[in-house]
């Protein structure tokens, strides 16, 4: 079972999310830090920007997913705003539980941090074994 969890599979996902994860970043604290937009709207751009991105590249280079199908898309929309709402549904109240004495807007960037990290775990399971899990014969 870690065997096939640390894979090619998880190394070429690791790269995409690494390109992924600049490209979201750079878009959601540009959004918070200088267009002065909200912690849910900033964080919500990232996922909406990089999840494009991240479709394609993970559907074609990581998984090599050649299915073509709205109910794939559907399903990937789907992992994407669960994992985003639970990560940074935790992330938000607990930052601030912890950060209580630290400005709102430290809060808010480190809670985006810690949202950000949570994400990845939870949507690295979501697309490996639900959206681009190849069926074995």
């Amino acid at each position: 079972m870690i065997k096939k969890l640390f894979d090619k599979t998880f190394w070429k996902f690791i790269l995409v999310g690494i390109a992924n994860t600049l490209f979201g970043t750079a878009v959601m604290f540009l959004f918070y830090n200088v267009f002065k937009f909200g912690y849910w709207v900033s964080s919500a751009s990232n996922y909406i920007f990089g999840s494009i991105l991240s479709y394609f590249l993970n559907k074609y280079f990581t998984f090599q997913n050649k299915e073509k199908s709205l109910k794939l898309v559907v399903k990937f929309i789907i992992n994407i705003t669960v994992c985003y709402a639970v990560a940074y549904g935790v992330a938000k109240p607990l930052t601030i539980k912890i950060l209580s004495g630290m400005a709102p807007v430290i809060q808010d960037n480190v809670a985006m941090l810690v949202g950000m990290g949570l994400f990845v775990i939870l949507n690295y399971f979501g697309q490996r074994f639900l959206i681009f899990n190849k069926k074995e014969d």
